[in-house]
C-alpha cells in the first residue's frame, strides 16, 4: 500500500540543540495532521552541521536521541532525524530513524564524509547501510555528500529498498548538483528519492532549501523552494515495479554487475 512521508526543509538553531527541537514541533504536528507517517529533518538539524564542531557528542541514549523518542511517541509519527554520535577514536555524523512508539528502527553513519570542508579530520565513516521498513515499505538512508556515489543508492536498490531518504546541508553555491544528482538516482536505480535540506545562513554555509521528492520515473512530486516548509511525498512500492517492467534498466545493469534481480 503506498504510504505518505514528508521533509522539514528547516533551519537549525545554531549549535542549540533543545531550540532546534522546540522549533521542529510544529513541522512534527503538521506532519501528522497531512497524514504522513513519517518526517525527514535536514543533516544534524538538532545543532547545525560543522564538519569540524564535536559539541553536543553524544551516546544514542544522549538527550538529543531521547528528544527524537520522545517526539515520536508524543505524536505518533516514525522520526529520522541526525545527530554527532560518540565513536571511537571519533564521532560519526548518524542518522536514527525512530519508530511511532519511540523505538529505534534503524541508524546510518554517514560512509563518505566531506573531504573538501576536512570533514574526514573530525569525523569517522559508517561502513554499514541503515534500513528499515515503514508499513511493510523498506527505505534507505543516505547523508548529503553520500548522494555523489552512486555505488552507495545501488547497494541499497539490490537490498530491495524502495525509496531513498536524503538528509542535507547542501549549500547554495552547488545547488544544481543537489538538483540534478537526486534525479539521477531515482532514475538509475527507478527508486523514490527525497533530498531534505536546510535553508538559511549558518557560520559554515549558506542554504536555499530546494527540497525534492522524485518518483521511479524520475519525476518531481514534490519540491520546494528557498523558504521554510513541509513537502509531502507518497510512497508507492508498486510504481517501483511497474517502472522496472516498463523500462528494465535496473533490471539489465544488475545483469551487467553478474547479478540476478528479484523484483
Amino acid at each position: 500500500m503506498p504510504i505518505k512521508i514528508a521533509g522539514a526543509q528547516i533551519g537549525s538553531r545554531w549549535e542549540d540543540p533543545q531550540k532546534s527541537l522546540q522549533k521542529a514541533e510544529p513541522f512534527i504536528r503538521k506532519a501528522v495532521d497531512d497524514g504522513a507517517s513519517l518526517i525527514c529533518f535536514p543533516e544534524q538539524y538538532p545543532t547545525g552541521w560543522d564538519p569540524r564542531s564535536v559539541r553536543h557528542v553524544e551516546e544514542r541514549d544522549g538527550p538529543i536521541v531521547s528528544r527524537f523518542r520522545h517526539l515520536a511517541q508524543e505524536y505518533g509519527i516514525a522520526l529520522l532525524g541526525s545527530f554527532r554520535e560518540r565513536s571511537d577514536p571519533k564521532p560519526r555524523n548518524t542518522c536514527i530513524v525512530v519508530d511511532r512508539e519511540g523505538e529505534i528502527a534503524a541508524t546510518y553513519a554517514k560512509s563518505h564524509l566531506f573531504t573538501p570542508a576536512h570533514e574526514d579530520e573530525h569525523y569517522s565513516p559508517g561502513n554499514t547501510p541503515g534500513i528499515f521498513r515503514l508499513s511493510n515499505v523498506p527505505f534507505g538512508i543516505a547523508i548529503c555528500y553520500d548522494l555523489r556515489f552512486p555505488g552507495l543508492f545501488g547497494a541499497y536498490a539490490r537490498a530491495g529498498v524502495c525509496c531513498m531518504l536524503v538528509p542535507a546541508a547542501w549549500p547554495a553555491s552547488r545547488i544544481g548538483h543537489w538538483e540534478l544528482l537526486l534525479m539521477a538516482r531515482a532514475i538509475e536505480y527507478q527508486v523514490y528519492v527525497m533530498g531534505v535540506n536546510p535553508t538559511g545562513m549558518t557560520p559554515v554555509e549558506t542554504y536555499c532549501g530546494r527540497s525534492l521528492a522524485i518518483d521511479p520515473s524520475g519525476t518531481v512530486v514534490a519540491e520546494a523552494g528557498e523558504e521554510e516548509v513541509l513537502i509531502p511525498a507518497v510512497i508507492d512500492p508498486e510504481m517501483v515495479f511497474r517502472v522496472r517492467e516498463a523500462l528494465p534498466v535496473y533490471r539489465n545493469g544488475l545483469l551487467d554487475d553478474g547479478s540476478r534481480n528479484q523484483a
